[in-house]
């Protein structure tokens, strides 16, 4: 009938289905046969081979091999090709832009990072993020028109009603209210911008420790400390953009923090940010308390504190973990989350051992009882996060056949 092209139950359509599910099964499993996609799609075999045939068409998949031991066309195996797209991730914090670009089957095939010194920034904004997606790109062997996509974490959230930065004082450079026109006029490809614990959240929901999970809080406790809370499967971000930001977070055990956004701080940071770890430390007559930045100070503290069973250093990771669930006991009271996941160096570096600490004393301090993991994902967990959230859009839009 004219005019129900592309309506819900037409022909189209279901082929498009089929085609995005095949794809999907391709991305999970890697290379299969016609016979095993046929197989998971619940789809005959001439339908499964005029799907194949028609994604490679498209340049969407490629034969990469047939199976060991089956020789001839039916043991084809197919796989997505990876340059049917590409995506690109930034993770900006105060001294470095950390940039990569991904194929579309998430295999990162660039990276570059770019120190950016100073509390006032050496170049402008718009020159910093073009010179470390380039350096990206260049390493990726693309130009910048093949990238479809870009994300860009950074501590704090940019205003959905001013397009200004907040929460994020100490990122120089980034609050000027014309930035974001700026990059969207400089850059060829669509732009989105994400807080970076957020990101992390969106990696370990993709990839690591809550895969499968609907509800869950990411405490995260690196430069700064921070949650990100996906309800329902989905981030919640706040009216401002603001939601997560418990280092504000007025607990006991400290003074009360006036005037948190001039000061950078609250209670919660001042009680267990990685700042706090050092002090603490000497407070308890540690020696060799490292120097240095607080961040890497605070890990190489709290992983030599995990390896004690008693001592000054098992007293520290005792009290680094009442801290640490002081402040969750407000955010899981309000929230009664499945999970918390534990996430950033200063947390993760204390394994399972400070994992359980922190869990026995949550459930002295709050109802509710969530389960607590140690984050899964490691290797720059916020860049991988921005390369997710741009490849699941992307895949979006390039796997949509239907078009």
């Amino acid at each position: 009938m004219a005019g129900t092209a592309g309506t819900p139950g037409t022909p189209r359509v279901l082929r498009a289905m089929n085609d995005r599910a095949a794809l999907d099964l391709l991305l999970e499993h890697g290379p299969l046969s016609r016979t095993r996609i046929g197989k998971l799609t619940g789809l005959s075999k001439p339908t499964a081979s005029q799907l194949l045939a028609r994604l490679e068409a498209a340049g969407l998949v490629r034969v990469t091999g047939t199976s060991e031991g089956r020789p001839g066309p039916s043991a084809q195996l197919y796989a997505v090709n990876p340059t049917a797209a590409y995506a690109a991730g930034l993770d900006v914090a105060p001294h470095r832009i950390r940039a990569a670009v991904a194929d579309i089957t998430g295999r990162t095939v660039g990276e570059y990072e770019l120190p950016t010194p100073g509390r006032r920034p050496a170049q402008p904004v718009l020159q910093q993020v073009t010179e470390a997606l380039d350096g990206a790109v260049k390493a990726a062997g693309l130009a910048r028109d093949d990238v479809h996509r870009l994300v860009i974490g950074t501590p704090g959230a940019f205003d959905p009603g001013t397009g200004r930065l907040r929460y994020a004082s100490h990122l120089p450079g980034w609050h000027s209210p014309s930035l974001l026109g700026e990059l969207a006029a400089a850059l060829p490809m669509p732009v989105e911008y994400e807080n970076d614990v957020n990101l992390v959240a969106i990696a370990e929901q993709r990839l690591g420790a809550a895969r499968g999970h609907a509800d869950f809080v990411l405490l995260w406790n690196q430069e700064g400390l921070g949650a990100a809370l996906v309800l329902g499967g989905r981030l919640h971000r706040g009216w401002t953009g603001g939601a997560g930001e418990v280092g504000f977070l007025p607990v006991p055990g400290t003074p009360l923090v006036r005037q948190v956004t001039k000061a950078n701080s609250g209670g919660y940071q001042e009680l267990a940010g990685s700042q706090a770890v050092p002090k603490l430390a000497r407070e308890l007559g540690i020696e060799d308390v490292p120097t240095g930045p607080h961040t890497e100070a605070a890990a190489e503290l709290v992983a030599r504190a995990a390896d004690h069973a008693s001592g000054p250093h098992r007293e520290l990771l005792q009290t680094y973990a009442t801290r640490l669930a002081t402040g969750l006991a407000s955010l899981v009271s309000v929230l009664d989350p499945e999970l918390v996941v534990l996430s950033g160096s200063a947390l993760t570096a204390g394994g399972e051992v400070l994992r359980a600490l922190v869990q026995a004393e949550l459930e002295e301090l709050a109802a509710a009882r969530p389960r607590l993991v140690v984050g899964d994902v490691r290797e720059h967990p916020v860049l991988r996060g921005a390369l997710e959230s741009a490849l699941a859009t992307t895949r979006d839009e390039v796997f949509d056949t239907s078009r």
